[in-house]
């Protein structure tokens, strides 16, 4: 009997392997640093298939989690790869076994990521890392390498790999929309999968103030969406530990002193031309009091601002163990404090806006320093036209500016005055453009002044090639690249809620990942977007039959077809 169950399993097999048998190599997204697989052949994944790996909190987790998606999933390619059909001559592969050299490296910035993989042709497979985060990235790669009922497994394979860039993330904004905490989990599990090891949370802004900070939580109370469309400690707990689990750091960000309109509504008098109509009638838009409707400045001149304030940055530090945190100083708009008295009684005694925000950073990032944390702003502290701060008040050691503005010449500003530099530039990687504005009377419309180009100021449409083909280290010398710690998009949502969540950043994101982690040139040094689309187009595939619902890049039929939708004419 026990001989007739091989026979049959072994028929399975060779029928899997024979609806495999025609088309390309496997597919692995993002495409390894090094992968080597002379003699494309597979085997049968044992039943009893196990993974032995050491003690670790969160690598353990991930293990059962990989065990059991490689037991479970039956990923069928929708371009079959290429196999040698050998498979009465191949053993089932029964073992995977981790190694690990350092199980107390902490999930931070700069930590090792990289690993190695051999799936031999005979006896347990190994994965090799310095860290248990570089372990995580192995059991991702391993995962992608099984497929087919019963479950088959690529054997005679080794893969190295490590990331190019050391920050791969996304940025959501969940205070203009409210996203359950079930769909922050699955954005972070599908982060994870694609190599990406950073979720942006900016948690806060004037629409609304959605985190319940234990000491002041009158903010929440008071100045979220209602008690369902809050992030209590727990929830933060559980997205924090998720992350942990799936190798991806949580950063908060609490943007401030601009883009605090929601903290007025338990705390008024802190916050400048709250709720206060945001581009007044007859007004130039150099006169605008912010930059879309949603009102609200801290007041850098009142002493409870930073009562409030340092008791909301204790909290946060406590809430989330990651090294960085992102204290924003974006936007200020200068008709805003302008229109708060005591404000203007500053400035109409020869006080300056740009004096205003450096009184407001040198009363907050020592403290936030004194927490141990590395302060992420955005690049307007420094480069903005109007209010901003001299270099002597961000040391450079202690300062992370992230850049959005003028694609690569901005870029090139922070790092050639030595700061280190997240890139999200609009122009690249802003997941939120091209879907029009959401004013309710633009009367540019009428005129078809915004027909174009997606009908938004950060148009057009963001295409998973535009971001595939963007150099984030464009125009800088060797030693200015090394100031770029990664890159990461972003989806603002003005115009986006849980209901488009999963399309408006998949694909578009795994676009991304892959130049980041292993870059977005051939062997010859080419762009090799082209030949990343039926790859693409595979994972995206993949990612749907997890879970994630990632929008379509192509017809079907062109996935069935490699290469008949491609094109050799010029436009």
């Amino acid at each position: 009997m026990e001989s007739m169950l091989v026979i049959i399993r072994l028929a399975l097999c060779l029928l899997a392997l024979f609806q495999l048998s025609s088309g390309s190599g496997i597919n692995v997204w993002p495409k390894p640093r090094t992968f080597s697989w002379p003699n494309p052949q597979a085997t049968l994944l044992s039943p009893a298939f196990a993974i032995a790996a050491p003690n670790h909190t969160f690598l353990s987790s991930a293990v059962e989690r990989y065990l059991r998606l490689v037991h479970t999933e039956h990923h069928f390619p929708l371009v079959n790869p290429s196999v040698n059909l050998t498979p009465s001559n191949l053993p089932p592969l029964r073992t995977l076994s981790i190694v690990v050299s350092d199980l107390k490296a902490p999930l931070q910035h700069g930590v090792d990521e990289s690993y190695s993989l051999s799936i031999p042709t005979s006896g347990p497979a190994k994965l090799t890392a310095n860290t248990a985060w570089g372990a995580m990235r192995g059991l991702e790669t391993f995962s992608q390498l099984v497929w087919g009922y019963p479950s088959v497994v690529a054997v005679g394979v080794y893969v190295w790999d490590a990331p190019l860039f050391g920050h791969r993330g996304i940025m959501l904004d969940t205070s203009r929309n409210y996203y359950p905490v079930k769909d922050i989990l699955r954005t972070i599990g599908a982060m994870s999968a694609n190599k990406l090891n950073v979720f942006h949370w900016h948690i806060t802004d004037s629409h609304s103030f959605p985190l319940v900070v234990p000491s002041e939580p009158d903010l929440a109370a008071k100045g979220s969406y209602g008690p369902d469309m809050q992030y209590s400690p727990n929830d933060i707990k559980t997205i924090v530990q998720f992350g942990l689990e799936h190798g991806v750091r949580v950063l908060p960000e609490i943007d401030s002193p601009g883009h605090t309109g929601s903290w007025a509504e338990a705390y008024p008098e802190i916050v400048a031309c709250a709720n206060m109509f945001w581009w007044p009638a007859g007004s130039e838009w150099a006169d605008r009091l912010a930059s879309e409707p949603g009102t609200g400045h801290l007041n850098p001149l009142n002493p409870k601002t930073y009562q409030v304030l340092k008791n909301v940055i204790h909290d946060v530090a406590a809430l989330f163990p990651e090294p960085f945190f992102h204290a924003g100083a974006d936007e200020i708009i200068p008709g805003c404090w302008k229109a708060d008295p005591a404000i203007n009684f500053f400035l109409s005694n020869g006080g300056t806006l740009s004096q205003l925000l450096e009184i407001f950073v040198n009363s907050t990032l020592p403290y936030i320093l004194s927490l141990n944390r590395t302060v992420v702003y955005w690049e307007d502290v420094l480069l903005d036209d109007n209010v901003k701060v001299p270099t002597t008040v961000l040391p450079r050691e202690h300062t992370i500016l992230q850049t959005w503005n003028n694609g690569p010449s901005n870029t090139k500003r922070i790092v050639s005055s030595g700061y280190k530099t997240i890139v999200s530039s609009s122009d690249f990687y802003y997941l939120d453009c091209g879907h029009g504005e959401f004013l309710g009377n633009d009367s540019q419309y009428i005129a078809g002044a915004k027909s174009k180009d997606g009908g938004s100021w950060c148009g057009p449409f963001k295409t998973w090639q535009t971001i595939y083909n963007y150099d984030i280290t464009y125009g800088l010398s060797k030693e200015e690249a090394k100031l770029v710690l990664g890159g990461e998009v972003a989806l603002w949502s003005e115009q986006a809620d849980r209901t488009v969540l999963d399309a408006r950043i998949w694909p578009r994101a795994s676009a991304m990942a892959e130049t980041l982690w292993s870059g977005n040139r051939d062997e010859m040094g080419m762009r090799s977007y082209a030949g990343a689309t039926d790859r693409l187009n595979e994972w995206r595939y993949r990612m749907v039959q997890r879970g994630v619902k990632a929008e379509p890049l192509q017809p079907l039929w062109c996935v069935r077809n490699p290469g008949m939708c491609n094109t050799v004419q010029g436009f």
